[in-house]
């Protein structure tokens, strides 16, 4: 499954989806969201912060801010060069070089890894930003992956009608998703909505869940008596609408983002939402009867009658 990492300052913003094709090959496809750079560096690692840190010589350096990561000191196992600093002259196209990326366009690099499990952080150092520096060392980690998403949406109290509450399964969204947030709002607003005759402005509020199969001692699914698996379900935060509602899949992107900044995922662990880390069902402790073990009996009355 791809991984997607964003960035996001103000003048500036994009959004980094990591694949591997057919043959093996893995890159990392870079689109702008807003705003323009020249990608000048990447840089990636894992989440083991430990060891020496890659780094280009010169203006390609992730010193400084491309060493953070909101508290923490990265370490980065490997870095590409992309292109020099300067956009230079057109080329005979009358094109500017083609690591200069503005909004809506894309731009795809290459990677040297064996495996989308080396890449847990990602940095991209590139000038010519449409920041008020003019440079960025931009260091982002891996989207959340959600695998249920509810929308809910109150009842009106003088009649009762038009309370709902929608559910979307991970498995429901679109091919090529990969269960961030984004995915199930816009999912929401272009065919829950339609489909059940709401609108993303009749969402009161949207619960984000982890839900991991419930699993015997064996590693077996826990069944009911229907022989349904059983599944447990946390809610790890939810967001309120803001006075007047939402008016778009945008909105509520915002909203998440707003409540990510704070601290609604501090506690939350990316892994186990990705790998669905199974919770263990063991049989009840048996009770105590009143019964002794026969064996327990004997016992006694060997010492009994070694005492005797």
């Amino acid at each position: 499954m791809p991984k997607t990492f964003t960035y996001e300052e103000e003048g500036l913003a994009y959004e980094v989806t990591f694949s591997e094709d057919e043959n093996g090959n893995f890159s990392a496809r870079i689109e702008m969201l807003e705003g323009a750079m020249d990608v000048n560096a990447v840089y990636f690692g894992d989440d083991d912060y430990s060891g020496e840190s890659e780094s280009l010589r010169g203006p390609l350096n992730m010193n400084g801010a491309g060493s953070r990561l909101g508290d923490e000191t990265v370490q980065w196992d490997d870095a590409e060069w992309v292109s020099d600093p300067g956009l230079g002259p057109l080329d005979e196209n009358g094109e500017i070089k083609e690591s200069y990326i503005t909004e809506g366009q894309t731009l795809e690099v290459e990677l040297d890894i064996e495996s989308l499990d080396e890449i847990d952080i990602f940095g991209v150092r590139a000038t010519s930003t449409t920041t008020e520096s003019g440079s960025i060392k931009g260091v982002s980690e891996e989207d959340p992956e959600f695998n249920k998403v509810a929308f809910f949406g109150e009842a009106d109290p003088s009649t009762g009608e038009g309370g709902f509450a929608e559910y979307v399964e991970q498995e429901s969204l679109p091919d090529g998703s990969d269960g961030s947030f984004a995915d199930y709002a816009n999912y929401f607003e272009d065919v829950v909505a339609p489909e059940q005759g709401v609108s993303v402005s009749d969402v009161d509020s949207i619960g984000i869940f982890e839900v991991t199969p419930v699993l015997d001692e064996n590693g077996n699914p826990v069944l009911d008596y229907e022989n349904v698996p059983q599944e447990e379900i946390v809610e790890l935060f939810s967001i309120d609408a803001p006075e007047g509602g939402f008016t778009s899949a945008e909105d509520m992107i915002a909203a998440y983002d707003e409540a990510v900044e704070g601290d609604a995922l501090d506690e939350y662990d990316a892994a186990s939402g990705a790998e669905l880390m199974a919770s263990f069902a063991l049989p009840p402790e048996p009770e105590d009867d009143g019964i002794a073990d026969a064996s327990d009996e004997d016992e006694e009355d060997e010492d009994e009658m070694e005492l005797a």
